[in-house]
Formats: structure tokens, C-alpha cells, sequence
């Protein structure tokens, strides 16, 4: 997969054109010939729950196809669909224009009648014309934030975050037209789960103190989030720390982020940082730090059995077994907490104490 997108340069709108006039093409001469036209999806997954190592989650294969008819009611459907947003992304590839997935979804509502069918559509396209989502011209809105010790342009707009480094800036959405100008002042980046915890940062001037960028998706960072903190990695050489809550969706959260996500699995290469390190909070530091119980909740139901799903995948089992280990003790005990807990110690003993002596005395995994 990754071979096949090398060959998508500057001409990348005319070699999609292309592609989309071969695969409507295709499928025109089987309906003029009284055939029923078959669409062959590959199907890509970045982990599984196989014990014995012989995975291939991770190598961007596809492991099937699944094959779309007009003998099957569901699939004819898919297939309006599919077509009906391929028409879309020809229109803005054409007119060299950007829209979103909710633009796209408002088109034909009553055709659609939930967000998801559109996403769903628009991987599907993705994985037939072999590229990466913004290729399509279709964008997401950005939800992630950043601050720090970081300038960067974006398709000629300029952001001098330097200037004042506690202020947040929205990630860029067109990741592809940004260029990093960058003093080489920041020491790491820092990636947070929560705006909250990220405005805690601000207001505590953490930015200022301790040279570094700070991001946040805001939850599950959507894919211009990611992409974003792909390139400064890559362009910076920085070291990379994700500090989420001590609970199953803000591990399951700080995984998307090193390993990428099932639904879009099939550009996981392209959207994940393997540099990435936990730095917290950790189920194994309830007790160094002395929380109390009032700040620690039961695990509900629901809870377990999401981490009893996570630890079967197979890439932490082969690639983080100690993050492994921490999922494991918080089934175990049972008890989950937020990063706001440790404010219990002080307001400011999160920026000012937990972060930087985990930092500097290398206390990550």
C-alpha cells in the first residue's frame, strides 16, 4: 500500500481523476452488459488477538477483500452511496476545492441518514484509489490545539507561537501545506488528552517554563491532529510524551495515537508515531502519590469489559508489553481516576512537580 502511494506526487488530483473515471468505467461496462458490476475492497485491521506472533497487523497488508454486489440489498446500497460521495470528490478535485465530511453528508441527507455511512464511504474510496483522505480533498474539522516553542506557516498564513508560547493555536487542517520554521529551543513534545488539562498547563505557564510543544486532540485526536504531531516528530527530532487519564478510554486514546485506529486502518503508516511514550498517570502511581479514595471511581461494566478487549491485541502483547502490564493492574484493582487527581496535592503540582520529574528522571514507557 505504501508502495503504491510513492507514485502520487504534485499530479496527485489527475492520477485520482483517473482512477475514479477506470473504476466508474468498470463498473458502466458490467451494467451495459447485463452484468452485476463486483467492487473489490481490501480490508485492513492494525491489530488482532493472535497469541502465536505470526500477525501481520502492522505491515499495511491487506488481510481479505470484501466484494460489493447488486445481488445483495445492503450492498446495492453501499454501492449508491459510494458513488454518490466518489461524484462528490470528483467535483472537488476537479474544481481544486476542499470540503468536509459533514458537507458531504448534507448533500443528500435523506440518502445518507447518518454521518457514519459517509465516513464509512469515504475509507472505502480511500482504500480503492490507494491514498490517504486528504488526497480526496475532503477535511475533517480540526479540533486539536497546540502551544509552545513552535513557528509554522500553513499554505502562506504564518504562526509565531514563540511570541507567546501558553496561548493555544489550532492544529492546521490542510497538514500538507504547513511549513515548520522552528527555533531549536523546545526540548519535547507533550501530548494531553483533555482541553482541560491543556489549559491547566497554560495558565500554569508550562510552555514557558519547560521549553516544549504541548498538543491536545481534545479526546481522540482526529486525523489533522495526527498528522500534525507525525510531521513535528519528523521534522523536529523531539521526544514525544502523552500524558492521558488512568482509565480505559484515555489508554485506548494514547493507543490511537502510537498504533493508529481499526477504522482507518488501512493509512495507519501514514497517521501513527511509534516514538511516542506513556508518561501517565499510571495505574501502578495511585498509591506513590497518595490519592485518595474519593478521587478514585470503580470500574463499570462497561470499563472491563473494554480493557479485557484491549488486552488482547496483539501489538501490545508484541510491541508494549509494559503498557500491557499497566492495563492489566487496572482490571485488576479495578479503579480508575483522572489527571485532575493529582491536583489534590496542589492546584499547580501537575506542571510544576509530576511532569518535570517524570520528564527528567526518565520515568515513561
Amino acid at each position: 500500500m505504501e508502495g503504491k502511494r510513492s507514485c502520487l506526487s504534485s499530479s496527485i488530483p489527475s492520477d485520482l481523476l483517473r482512477r475514479i473515471r477506470k473504476l466508474t468505467l468498470s463498473i458502466l461496462t458490467n451494467l451495459s452488459n447485463g452484468q452485476s458490476p463486483v467492487v473489490q475492497i481490501d480490508r485492513f485491521r492494525n491489530y488482532c488477538t493472535e497469541t502465536s506472533g505470526n500477525c501481520y497487523c502492522n505491515c499495511g497488508i491487506s488481510v481479505g477483500k470484501e466484494l460489493l454486489t447488486l445481488q445483495r440489498e445492503c450492498h446495492t446500497r453501499r454501492l449508491d452511496v459510494l458513488l454518490r460521495v466518489l461524484l462528490v470528490v470528483q467535483t472537488l478535485l476537479q474544481q481544486n476545492r476542499h470540503g468536509s465530511k459533514r458537507d458531504i453528508y448534507y448533500m443528500h441527507p435523506t440518502v445518507f441518514k447518518e454521518q457514519s455511512v459517509v465516513d464509512r464511504a469515504i475509507n472505502d474510496i480511500c482504500i480503492l484509489l490507494q491514498c490517504s483522505r486528504h488526497n480526496l480533498n475532503v477535511v475533517s474539522v480540526g479540533n486539536g490545539m497546540v502551544m509552545g516553542w513552535l513557528k509554522f506557516s500553513e499554505a502562506g498564513r504564518k504562526f509565531d507561537c514563540i511570541n507567546n508560547p501558553n496561548t493555544a493555536y489550532p492544529v492546521p487542517v490542510h497538514v500538507e501545506d504547513v511549513e515548520i520554521d522552528i527555533i531549536g529551543v523546545a526540548r519535547y513534545i507533550l501530548v494531553v488528552e483533555k482541553e482541560s488539562v491543556f489549559q491547566r498547563l497554560a495558565n500554569d505557564s508550562f510552555c514557558t517554563r519547560n521549553r516544549c510543544i504541548v498538543v491536545t486532540g481534545r479526546g481522540y485526536p482526529d486525523v489533522p491532529t495526527r498528522r500534525f504531531l507525525r510531521l513535528l516528530i519528523e521534522k523536529l527530532h523531539l521526544p514525544a510524551y502523552c500524558l492521558v487519564d488512568c482509565d480505559p478510554y484515555g489508554i485506548d486514546i494514547l493507543t490511537t495515537y502510537r498504533f493508529g485506529s481499526m477504522q482507518m486502518a488501512y493509512d495507519a503508516k501514514f497517521l501513527c508515531v511509534p516514538e511516542i511514550r506513556w508518561l501517565g498517570v499510571f495505574p501502578s502511581e495511585v498509591e506513590k502519590y497518595c490519592l485518595p479514595q474519593q478521587c478514585l471511581l470503580p470500574l463499570t461494566r462497561e470499563d472491563k469489559t473494554r480493557v479485557e478487549a484491549m488486552l488482547l491485541r496483539c501489538y501490545l502483547r508484541r510491541e508494549a508489553p509494559q503498557w500491557r502490564f499497566e492495563l492489566d493492574l487496572l482490571l485488576s484493582r479495578g479503579l480508575k481516576c483522572e489527571i485532575e487527581a493529582l491536583s489534590v496535592q496542589s492546584l499547580s503540582f501537575l506542571s510544576e512537580e509530576y511532569l518535570p520529574s517524570k520528564i527528567q528522571g526518565g520515568v515513561y514507557i
